[in-house]
C-alpha cells in the first residue's frame, strides 16, 4: 500500500472519528431535547432511538480504531500476522453489533403512529446492509488467514534454501 493511501486513508479515519464524537456530544443531546418537546407519540421513541444511535456510533468507532490499528500494520509490515487476526475480528464483531442494533431500532420504531412504515423499511436495508459489510470483511478474515498461511510457508521455505545454500 503507498504511503499516499495510507495519509489519506487516516486521514478519511480521523474525520470519521472526530465526526462521530461530535455527533455523540452535540447533536444526539440535542435530538433527545427535541423528542422530548414533541408529540405523546413521538415523545415515546425518544429513549430506544437515544440509545441505539449512541451505541451504534460507539460500534462505528470500535471499527475505526481497529482499522487504524491494521493500517499501521500494514505500514510496519506485519499485518500478515497472527495479531491481525484480533483486530479484524473485532471489526467483524462492531459491525455485527451495528447491524443489530439498527434493526433493533427498526423494532422499537415500528409500533404505533410516531414513524412511518417507509422509515422502519429504510432502517431495515441499513440493517442488511451493515450485515453485509460485516460478512464482506469476514470473507477478507478468511484471504488474510490464506495469505499468512502462504506467508509462513513461504518463509519455512526460504530457511530450508538458505540452509541448503
Amino acid at each position: 500500500m503507498g504511503k499516499l493511501t495510507v495519509v489519506a486513508l487516516r486521514i478519511v479515519l480521523t474525520m470519521m472519528f472526530a465526526g462521530s464524537i461530535f455527533i455523540q456530544v452535540v447533536m444526539v443531546p440535542l435530538l433527545g431535547l427535541d423528542l422530548s418537546e414533541a408529540d405523546p407519540d413521538v415523545a415515546m421513541i425518544r429513549t430506544p432511538l437515544v440509545v441505539f444511535t449512541v451505541l451504534g456510533i460507539f460500534a462505528i468507532q470500535v471499527a475505526v480504531v481497529c482499522v487504524w490499528g491494521l493500517l499501521t500494520m500494514v505500514r510496519r509490515g506485519t499485518v500478515f500476522s497472527s495479531d491481525a487476526f484480533r483486530l479484524v475480528d473485532v471489526v467483524i464483531g462492531a459491525f455485527t453489533a451495528a447491524s443489530l442494533l439498527a434493526f433493533g431500532l427498526g423494532v422499537a420504531l415500528a409500533p404505533g403512529e410516531a414513524v412511518a412504515p417507509g422509515v422502519v423499511l429504510l432502517i431495515g436495508g441499513v440493517a442488511v446492509m451493515i450485515a453485509a459489510v460485516a460478512l464482506i470483511v469476514l470473507v477478507l478474515r478468511a484471504l488474510l488467514a490464506q495469505a499468512v498461511a502462504r506467508d509462513v510457508e513461504v518463509r519455512t521455505l526460504r530457511t530450508e534454501l538458505d540452509e541448503v545454500i
